[in-house]
């Protein structure tokens, strides 16, 4: 009877907090939205953090009304489907502003040190957990990617479920924040990561090696995936290969900046000797 007594005073007090996070609560366990973390109310509900948004989203007071679960009950099913599709726009354009608050980045870290984003499939990373970003901070241009601190390189989710987010909802700047933030955060570039346990075997480390290296020898060059690679130049491959810059609101850091374009002027150079030795016939 005590039990039950509690338990009706806590459902209570916390009724308004239940009914609010219902549909943020559905969307968050919704298989392929594990990247996500939930979204403070008070942030929300504050309209200056979603500045701008009302031009990125259709039906946005209707799409806003459905997260935080205001939506009139008599909307119509068929319109209810595409409000929904709406609303987890708006959710994820609002949780890129979220992650890079103090809170926010609070409760991604703790993601982060769980590995819940995948580890680098590079062998040498032993295997460092990885971060989402997105290339772009405009939706529907592209997908969400991940973001290895110690090779600062950039890979696919493993599911395609998570491969289909757009990275407007993670947005440019987060990891690279959390790194500038929380600078004990940035994996050494040799020995074992310190970031949660590791639960990648062996065999699983080369098998997502070789995947990586199939992938790269395909889409670099079509005329090496069919075999054709005798006739190819080293020196226009080289020069074709694209580097990811990490940069924070749309400024890329200085130190890195530094020492890739030190990296950039060595290729330069051994682009420049390829080429001399390809025209000389060596």
């Amino acid at each position: 009877m005590h039990t039950m007594l509690h338990r009706a005073v806590e459902e209570e007090s916390t009724g308004s907090d239940s009914e609010y996070s219902r549909w943020i609560s559905w969307f968050l366990s919704s298989k392929g939205n594990e990247y996500f973390c939930e979204v403070d109310e008070d942030f929300i509900l504050d309209r200056f953090n979603l500045t701008g948004l009302n031009n990125e989203v259709s039906n946005y007071a209707q799409a806003l009304d459905l997260i935080t679960d205001q939506l009139d009950d008599d909307i119509q099913d068929e319109l209810r489907g595409a409000l929904d599709i709406q609303a987890r726009l708006l959710y994820g354009l609002i949780h890129a502003r979220w992650i890079v608050t103090a809170r926010g980045l609070t409760k991604m870290i703790d993601k982060y040190r769980r590995a819940e984003f995948g580890r680098c499939p590079r062998v040498m990373c032993q295997p460092q957990p990885l971060l989402p970003v997105g290339l772009s901070d405009n939706p529907h241009e592209k997908s969400v990617k991940l973001y290895c601190g110690r090779c600062e390189d950039l890979y696919s989710p493993k599911s395609s479920r998570h491969g289909s987010i757009d990275g407007a909802c993670f947005g440019t700047t987060f990891p690279h924040l959390l790194f500038l933030v929380y600078p004990t955060l940035i994996p050494p570039k040799i020995g074992p990561t310190d970031i949660g346990p590791s639960s990648t075997s062996g065999n699983g480390i080369r098998e997502g090696e070789n995947r990586i290296r199939r992938r790269l020898r395909e889409e670099m060059d079509p005329a090496i995936a069919e075999g054709g690679g005798e006739n190819i130049s080293t020196a226009s491959v080289a020069l074709k290969a694209e580097r990811y810059k990490p940069r924070i609101y749309g400024f890329q850091l200085n130190e890195i900046a530094k020492l890739q374009r030190w990296q950039e002027a060595v290729r330069d150079k051994q682009v420049a000797r390829l080429e001399e030795l390809e025209e000389r016939g060596l």
